[in-house]
């Protein structure tokens, strides 16, 4: 249900806006308002609160972020870590910055140095990695390369699909070497080819720019390694190699020496000063006066009590916490807060995808909880395939509930809906389609001298499809008279809302006058009530033109249509039976049992998952497009409160 919000003003001393502001972000319950707008005329005007070193704040925070994703992570000491926030909060924000600033004057530049030395190394670990593959390679056509005086050496990688570029490569380098060039190819692996490129020194940087304009991959040896043998490159390579990798993990001991030292400080800090930096993001919606800060609010009524106890017992009398006169008008901006038991949340959480409700409006949760699980139900309706979504749905919660935020609510939502599937399912005798009637385990029941088989009862469950969505949108268009009455007490909304209820009405009084007259014309009910439907079709008709004018009775059409949708509930279900029932058919043509079993398996498992889908999709439609928007304004302001990631 949507909780009860009361509008709060927090005064306070200037003096004490900082430890007040924590204080009330700990805390987590007061959604802002912006309270530094100018008053009426008379009063005080209070002007915006400007945040004392943001700027100091945020770029600390960036610093002490940057060094703890720096640091190796180690076991967190968080007893240590818990008091070190608590010591450094004790002396204020101040105390907080100076000793963050301290702790960077000591790390960053270590840190700095470290890092950036270890990613050099790593990349000539890279290179050197690369060089020892190429180098391996081509020491078979050693013996092809000439050892020439003032001669330089390059290697370069091609694709063995682009191997025609080498033609290309070596016809420019002899124009521009007039002739003083060589190159000597040998397949690294089956799809790369390394090509050896002698040439004359004095056309280096032309080579080289022939090189990169090509687009190849050019492998530079180092001036140390040219006018010596491969092997002897090999082995000054490998020494390179190991000397570099011992060098990194030394740094990444080093590291972690810093992180045993510091990691619980830099935590504790980062956690201070992203607190102080969220707090800050809200201070100019505060306002003040030279001596005192006004902070404005809604709070749930239910968190009132704890909230003003708490700045009390921290403060005393120096801040007070006021809960302002409601009145219509103030409450109609209220936000809503959404607070149904753990059982409602799945489908708030299915919910929260449309508009929110506005806080005069009722809660469309506990509705949607009632009447989800029964179409889902009356769809799916098999004893066998309610039970495989129950493990289904518990298997995917207990795998990725924790990985995936949106596993567990929907996971809890297929729970639900698969009890009233099992139920349905008994009902109309159905497990694994015709299965369990076959074995003589179980039959359709019959109510009301219906024997609820549902090929065999078409008509009957369209009866009932259909039934299901008058009564629903009857009663949507009842909860969109009690919304709009509500709404009423808002002076500025009673023309508006008296014309909605009219329509409302009129389309209720539209439903029931067509009832009585099929009722009277198909003889169910007394021909007589057939001029009673007539004039209540009249005035229905006459109170919708007055509520929404001419174009609104053109909606009588729409509610009709919105109606008969309800029969996809009968023509889904009947789907899913005629696939279970197909099931059946073909694995029992099969002549090894095993077999059969296995492709009726199959069939029957991915009807399953389409009716998770399907049955789950179309409950949520009828609802969204077809209920919902009769009583349903939306557009709600959601209640955010200021604080740890707020409430849910």
């Amino acid at each position: 249900m949507l909780q009860r919000m009361v509008k709060v003003q927090v005064i306070g001393s200037k003096k004490d806006l900082d430890s007040i502001v924590d204080t009330l972000y700990q805390a987590g319950t007061i959604h802002l308002e912006d309270a530094s707008r100018s008053h009426e005329q008379g009063r005080i005007i209070l002007h915006k609160v400007e945040a004392k070193e943001a700027d100091a704040i945020a770029m600390n925070l960036s610093k002490i972020e940057g060094i703890a994703l720096v640091l190796p992570k180690q076991p967190p000491n968080l007893r240590k870590q818990k008091e070190l926030v608590q010591t450094l909060s004790q002396g204020g924000q101040e105390s907080i910055l100076a000793r963050a600033q301290e702790v960077i004057h000591e790390l960053e530049a270590p840190t700095r140095d470290l890092i950036t030395r270890k990613t050099d190394l790593e990349f000539t670990i890279s290179n050197l990695s690369r060089y020892q593959t190429v180098i391996e390679k081509i020491i078979p056509i050693e013996g092809q390369i000439p050892a020439l005086e003032g001669f330089e050496i390059t290697i370069i990688l091609i694709q063995g699909e682009f191997e025609g570029v080498l033609e290309l490569i070596k016809e420019k380098l002899t124009q521009i070497t007039k002739n003083q060039c060589e190159l000597i190819s040998a397949p690294i692996d089956e799809e790369n080819i390394a090509t050896v490129v002698v040439f004359n020194k004095k056309y280096s940087g032309e080579v080289h720019t022939l090189l990169y304009s090509q687009n190849v991959n050019e492998l530079r040896l180092p001036p140390e390694y040219l006018n010596r043998p491969l092997k002897e490159i090999l082995v000054l390579n490998e020494e390179r190699r190991v000397s570099a990798v011992k060098e990194v993990q030394e740094i990444e001991e080093a590291l972690k020496e810093l992180s045993r030292i510091w990691e619980d400080e830099v935590a504790a800090l980062a956690h201070l000063l992203k607190d102080r930096h969220e707090e800050n993001k809200v201070f100019n919606k505060f306002g003040q006066t030279d001596y005192a800060f006004v902070i404005l609010g809604w709070i749930p009524k239910k968190f009132l009590v704890s909230t003003t106890k708490t700045l009390h017992d921290t403060y005393g009398d120096q801040v007070v916490i006021d809960e302002l006169p409601a009145d219509p008008d103030m409450m109609d901006e209220a936000p809503t807060f959404y607070d149904n038991p753990a059982i409602l949340k799945p489908f708030e959480y299915l919910l929260s995808v449309i508009s929110h409700p506005k806080y005069h409006e009722i809660d469309p949760t506990p509705i949607f909880a009632v009447f989800f699980p029964l179409f889902f139900g009356l769809i799916v309706g098999d004893i066998a395939y309610g039970f495989i979504i129950l493990g289904l749905a518990l298997l995917l919660k207990r795998k990725f509930g924790e990985r995936f935020d949106w596993i567990h609510p929907l996971m809890n939502l297929m729970i639900i809906a698969s009890i009233p599937t099992i139920v349905f399912g008994y009902i109309f005798g159905e497990f694994f389609g015709d299965f369990g009637e076959h074995m003589g385990w179980i039959h359709p029941l019959e109510i009301m001298g219906i024997t609820w088989h549902r090929l065999d009862a078409l008509v009957p469950m369209l009866v009932l499809s259909i039934a299901i969505g008058v009564f629903h949108i009857i009663f949507g268009l009842s909860l969109g008279i009690i919304n709009q009455w509500t709404k009423m007490r808002c002076t500025k909304y009673i023309c508006e809302c008296r014309k909605h209820i009219c329509e409302k009405a009129g389309m209720i009084m539209v439903i029931v006058s067509i009832l009585v007259l099929l009722g009277a014309m198909i003889h169910i009910i007394p021909n007589i009530l057939m001029y009673p439907g007539i004039v209540m079709l009249i005035i229905a008709l006459a109170l919708i033109i007055y509520g929404g004018g001419v174009i609104a009775s053109i909606e009588v059409i729409s509610i009709i249509s919105n109606i008969l949708s309800y029969a996809r509930i009968m023509a889904i279900g009947t789907a899913s039976v005629i696939l279970a029932l197909v099931a059946n058919q073909i694995g029992g043509m099969m002549e090894v049992a095993v077999v059969g079993v296995f492709v009726a398996a199959i069939i029957h498992l991915i009807n399953i998952l389409l009716k998770m889908f399907v049955a789950s999709l179309h409950s949520f439609r009828l609802h969204i497009v077809e209920f919902a928007p009769k009583f349903s304004e939306g557009g709600g302001k959601v209640y955010n409160p200021f604080g740890k990631g707020g409430r849910s």
